[in-house]
């Protein structure tokens, strides 16, 4: 990505990252010449929030700070959002879109990280590994075959099969595993994966179920007392997709009942706010069950990753108005053109408003020399490349007009 001058001086344009995002992002923005950045290592509450947000023009994020409709009336600077994680859901995304501020993530970024955390959990649950871990601890020795299994020749069952989904079809299969998967959406299998008619069918079927949908009022407690009844006797559970798809109590009474025969959980209905914090779950002290706090992405090549994918999203917006990957912005990837300036428009989408736009230019003699639009069903995004010499007095008439939510003069 070629630098660009803006017009608002670089040095101006405040940034900030918080949850202790990687120096990755802030590399970045330094090596495009922006100054202003500030980091912290924790989250910030609502009432924090509503302090800082108001002269921010960039605000990077991970999945513990929770920005509302209200945190988002306040920011009245802010040009985007940098979720530098998996997920939106932390984001108001219909308040965003209200306000014209797009919103970034990284949803491929971490998938090789949790998708052999998988894989790695599968084997220490097969194998039985936290019981004898917790044994060797206590000073017993616990050299035992019984219940140890390998995972070849076993079936995973896999719900979701989107990117993390099918990434651990491939490491499955490498292990010389049977993978039949789940998803809503019909999928094209990779390798020698099945994809199950039912959920229904895939928890009769497999050996160790994983589960990697995201969360919605369709996956809420997914897995529960109903179903959790059909899965075969031993069989294992694993979730490092997002805490409210299994019923944890559920899941508790079949463990212990013998049922189930563990479970490797990362993710919870309820999660500390910071390290250190209590935390409690149905599933403490339970055999064959390994708890993670919410690390599946979590290492030093995701984080890196991931601060380096954002904050990219982010400079092309910041720098050239392209808002591919956006949530709430249009999505738009458009050229340079040289001799112009651009100017970017963001109104809501009602009829007739690209009309005036155009209209207000021309009874000024303003030659448009570059044009691109793109709607969706709250807002429309137009980028105009216009002469150099009435770049202002062309922002002045797109400010007037009607149901605009935010203009500004890119470079």
């Amino acid at each position: 990505m070629a630098e660009q001058k803006t017009s608002y001086p670089k040095e101006k344009i405040k940034i900030l990252l918080l949850e202790n995002i990687s120096d990755t992002a802030v590399k970045q923005f330094r090596q495009y010449g922006y100054s202003q950045i500030e980091k912290k290592n924790k989250a910030l509450s609502e009432v924090e929030l509503l302090k800082e947000i108001q002269d921010v023009h960039i605000l990077g994020i991970r999945s513990k700070t929770k920005i509302t409709d209200k945190v988002l009336s306040q920011a009245r600077k802010l040009q985007a959002i940098g979720c530098f994680c998996i997920g939106v859901n932390q984001v108001d995304l219909k308040s965003a879109t209200k306000h014209g501020v797009a919103v970034f993530n990284a949803p491929y970024s971490n998938t090789r990280s949790v998708a052999e955390l998988v894989i790695g959990a599968a084997i220490m649950l097969i194998r039985r590994i936290p019981d004898k871990n917790k044994a060797a601890h206590e000073g017993i020795w616990l050299k035992d075959a019984t219940g140890s299994y390998e995972l070849r020749g076993k079936t995973l069952g896999i719900i979701g099969y989107g990117n993390i989904g099918s990434q651990v079809s491939v490491l499955a299969e490498a292990m010389g595993m049977k993978v039949l998967f789940y998803d809503v959406v019909s999928k094209l299998p990779l390798g020698n994966a099945v994809s199950a008619r039912s959920l229904n069918e895939l928890l009769r079927n497999a050996d160790i179920i994983t589960l990697h949908v995201p969360q919605t009022e369709h996956t809420k407690t997914l897995l529960n007392k109903n179903n959790l009844k059909l899965v075969k006797k031993g069989a294992l559970i694993i979730n490092f997709a997002r805490g409210e798809v299994i019923d944890l109590d559920a899941l508790r009474r079949f463990i212990l009942d013998g049922h189930i025969g563990g479970a490797a959980i990362d993710v919870f209905p309820w999660e500390p706010e910071k390290n250190g914090d209590p935390f409690k779950t149905p599933l403490q002290g339970l055999p064959n069950v390994l708890l993670t706090p919410h690390i599946g992405g979590s290492t030093e090549e995701a984080q890196r990753n991931i601060g380096e994918d954002v904050s990219v999203k982010l400079l092309n917006y910041l720098e050239k108005g392209n808002s591919f990957g956006s949530h709430t912005i249009p999505e738009l990837s458009l050229p340079s053109l040289e001799g112009s300036h651009r100017i970017l428009h963001i109104h809501k989408n009602v009829p007739g408003v690209l009309s005036e736009i155009n209209s207000r230019l021309s009874e000024h003699n303003i030659n448009i020399l570059g044009q691109y639009l793109k709607t969706n069903e709250e807002i429309g995004y137009v980028v105009l490349d216009v002469d150099k010499t009435i770049s202002q007095r062309a922002k002045q008439l797109l400010q007037a007009v009607k149901h605009t939510i935010k203009v500004r003069i890119l470079y």
